[in-house]
């Protein structure tokens, strides 16, 4: 998974809080945004790389889905907390972690550097 954002040393630190990611790598432009950096988010590589001009569609048709399995419904809301800040709108089906037909803890929205989420147990 990569993802291209807006301000992107600040999505890599927030990302990084909201799912107690072990950062694996960070290249920075002379600029200081990240040319390329990796987290580690339980076990799945997610890189993040500064957008370019016009790069960005807050929210398309593209989503991000992490599932975390039973018992980690504490992990799903820890990100929800931090991922809801300042969020650009709350997607279907679960607007807050809650339940639905297939999974007990589940929440998705668009966060404030326009990533798609499902994040779900």
């Amino acid at each position: 998974m990569q993802v291209y954002v807006k301000d992107s040393g600040q999505a890599l630190d927030f990302y990084q809080s909201a799912f107690d990611a072990k950062l694996l790598c960070d290249h920075r432009h002379e600029n200081g945004t990240v040319a390329h950096a990796e987290l580690d988010i339980s076990g799945q590589v997610f890189a993040i790389c500064e957008a370019r001009e016009n790069d960005v569609n807050p929210g398309n048709t593209m989503q991000f889905c992490l599932h975390f399995g039973v018992g980690t419904e504490e992990t799903v809301k820890k990100a929800y907390a931090v991922l809801k800040e300042d969020c650009i709108s709350l997607t279907a089906p679960i607007t807050g972690p809650g339940e639905c037909p297939w999974s007990p803890c589940l929440f998705g929205l668009i966060d404030k550097f326009g990533v798609n989420w499902c994040v779900f147990v």
